[in-house]
């Protein structure tokens, strides 16, 4: 197995080479993994994890490896990242049904539905995971002004956001995500910052709090 550059993996998997293909996923796995935990319905929780969608996201990447590297539409990393949005629309249409209304909303971005980042996971993001005790019910009175922050802008200007700062996409894959020019997303991604901060300004309570 090689440890050198993705596309030295990719060939080395073509081949057959188990360790190269499983290094792939390795070196995408957290990013991955953060991506399935925005998206993935908390009413789903107890019944399927975000490592279960993930192992089956490698499965699926496994069988259709050759089909992927015949005509690569996209960087490896979006071609799983894709993978695994097919896998949560599946189970939450699957498990949820028409509740998927209510509380599971789709965004019709890179060539297909996925579901949208849930506004709680965001928030908790935010808010980081490091809290004491006695600082629990300041944190739930932040995450739920966050919570309503984030319902109330735009799909597309709140997905921009969490394609950029909370999956960690860099600009090229951000505007390939969302079929745009980088500095486009660039744009939408600067303007959908401050229409947040604006909105947390508005609220009772402002950003206080929140940031230093």
């Amino acid at each position: 197995m090689s440890d050198g550059s993705e596309s030295e993996l990719l060939r080395l998997a073509a081949e057959g080479d188990q360790e190269s293909l499983g290094a792939l996923f390795e070196r995408h796995g957290a990013r991955l993994r953060r991506m399935v935990g925005l998206r993935l319905d908390a009413r789903l929780h107890a019944r399927i994890s975000a490592s279960d969608v993930i192992q089956e996201t490698y499965l699926d990447a496994s069988a259709r490896l050759a089909d992927y590297l015949r005509a690569p539409a996209m960087p490896f990393y979006l071609w799983l990242r894709f993978l695994a949005g097919q896998k949560l629309v599946t189970l939450h249409r699957k498990h949820l049904g028409a509740q998927m209304r209510a509380a599971g909303r789709e965004v019709s971005l890179y060539r297909g539905q996925l579901p949208e980042a849930s506004s709680a996971a965001l928030a908790a993001q935010l808010l980081g995971h490091d809290t004491r005790p006695s600082e629990a019910a300041i944190r739930a009175e932040l995450k739920i002004r966050l919570q309503e922050a984030l319902n109330s802008m735009d799909p597309l200007d709140r997905e921009v956001l969490a394609l950029r700062h909370f999956e960690q996409l860099s600009w090229a894959e951000t505007a390939q995500t969302m079929e745009i020019s980088e500095g486009a997303a660039s744009k939408r991604y600067v303007r959908a910052l401050k229409r947040f901060k604006a909105i947390l300004s508005g609220m009772p309570g402002g950003q206080e709090g929140l940031w230093p």
